[in-house]
């Protein structure tokens, strides 16, 4: 089964996607690591992304996509994959339709964890980040006690830029603009579930473990 994950940075699709690649025993595509991974490692394709972010320029899409092409193509997906941060725009799944379809793959299911604007700028504006470890936690509903690798008690909490309240705002605007059209396009298609992406995380999970079990 391979799924991709939609929803506005804060969503949860991170923490959804592990849940259900521990529960399903899929594997987990985030492409912020697989940009980590390449960039770390030096391969071609890192190079090349390099090469376009040292100039303050977007990564372009096929460098994107082949990204995504060579994990796919790695034994350990013959399960499935679930795809989390990939696409973001219409051409990206076009693109990615094109790819699969010559790998003979298929997207199974779409799933859009719908969050309110408000919810997401309340959410990650109240996520601070262990700069020792990188945990993050929340004043809400996860609220620092004690680094779990005990390498602080709290006075290396930082809130990352892009989780003040008014950088959140242009993100979701860049979201709203760029990303919400695909909602669009995989309902055209027949693949997009909608499951409510507010409460607790395992019973968001159940719901859309139950969205794929009718597939």
């Amino acid at each position: 089964m391979n799924i991709i994950f939609l929803g506005a940075p804060g969503s949860g699709k991170g923490t959804q996607a592990k849940i259900l690649q521990r529960r399903l025993g899929l594997v987990h595509v985030a492409s912020g690591d697989l940009f980590r991974y390449n960039l770390k490692n030096r391969t071609q394709l890192g190079l090349m992304a390099e090469k376009y972010m040292s100039a303050g320029q977007l990564v372009p899409d096929d460098v994107t996509v082949a990204m995504i092409r060579e994990r796919l193509q790695r034994p350990d997906v013959s399960k499935g994959v679930i795809l989390d941060g990939f696409p973001r725009t219409r051409p990206q799944a076009e693109a990615l339709d094109a790819m699969l379809k010559e790998m003979d793959m298929r997207i199974d299911s779409v799933i859009y964890l719908r969050v309110s604007d408000e919810e997401i700028v309340k959410r990650l504006a109240s996520r601070w980040i262990c700069r020792e470890c990188g945990t993050p936690f929340n004043e809400t509903n996860k609220p620092f006690r004690e680094c779990p690798f005990g390498k602080c008690k709290g006075e290396h909490l930082y809130q990352r830029e892009d989780d003040k309240p008014e950088t959140v705002r242009a993100r979701l605007k860049v979201y709203h603009d760029q990303t919400s059209p695909l909602i669009e396009y995989y309902r055209k298609q027949g693949l997009l579930v909608e499951v409510e992406g507010m409460g607790d995380m395992e019973d968001i999970a159940d719901a859309i473990q139950a969205q794929l079990a009718k597939i």
